[in-house]
């Protein structure tokens, strides 16, 4: 089935948030980062243009980037209006502490996204946005990259399912290094059982760590889950 426009909503984060969900260093942002479903976030064009040094890169892969930019622009501005609408019913859901309400999530967002697009036909001319759907093949070898990113989709969708979610860590993983998920609980800020048993099965073959982050908009939504190469038998 072809990937529709009109059925996705984008919605994109900044780099500071990135940093906060993900609790990157030096070491990781000196080398190469996979983001997975990055869809209109504007890390990529922030790191790209005040934060990369040498060696060090981030890639996005999400099937949005199949299309122009005028194309997400006009996407965004259809569901601006509903996700506002819905975030405004919802609010008790969310903790409003460095956000300090919906109107001013809405000009972080937008944002975000301004950054994103202005970036865009750029960057993909450049090979940093990537249209791809997990959990298809990537389009790098082995260890191409040191860091991988997934913010608020692996996990967060259970709908898709258990094997899809296991396909999707295990295609990351083959890229890269290490892989890290936030956050770590279902739409309705809930712990589903399918979460847990995606975190035992990596758990057999790989180093797992749960960390609490600074982030925590999504009321219990604070968790990252970082999986490592390292056999599990070395815990």
């Amino acid at each position: 089935m072809s990937f529709r426009l009109d059925s996705v909503v984008p919605w994109g984060r900044n780099a500071e948030e990135y940093r906060l969900m993900f609790c990157p260093g030096d070491r990781e942002l000196s080398g190469r980062i996979a983001d997975f479903g990055g869809g209109p976030s504007s890390f990529n064009a922030e790191f790209n243009s005040h934060f990369s040094r040498a060696g060090s890169t981030v890639v996005s892969f999400d099937p949005l980037y199949s299309f122009s930019a005028e194309k997400i622009r006009q996407r965004i501005e259809e569901v601006r209006p509903i996700v506002m609408k819905q975030t405004r019913q919802n609010r008790d859901k969310y903790i409003w502490k460095n956000i300090p309400d919906p109107d001013a999530l809405e000009r972080q967002r937008l944002s975000a996204m301004e950054m994103f697009l202005s970036d865009f036909e750029k960057g993909r001319s450049e090979g940093r946005y990537i249209p791809h759907s997990l959990p298809e093949r990537i389009p790098f070898e082995d260890n191409a990259f040191d860091l991988g990113l997934s913010s608020h989709f692996l996990l967060m969708y259970t709908s898709l399912g258990y094997d899809f979610h296991i396909r999707s860590v295990e295609e990351m993983l083959r890229v890269c290094r290490e892989v890290r998920i936030f956050p770590i609980v279902d739409l309705s800020g809930e712990g589903d059982p399918m979460i847990s048993d995606v975190i035992e099965y990596f758990k057999k073959k790989y180093t797992v760590h749960i960390m609490d982050t600074e982030y925590e908009f999504q009321k219990g939504g604070k968790k990252l889950l970082i999986i490592d190469h390292a056999p599990a038998e070395r815990v």
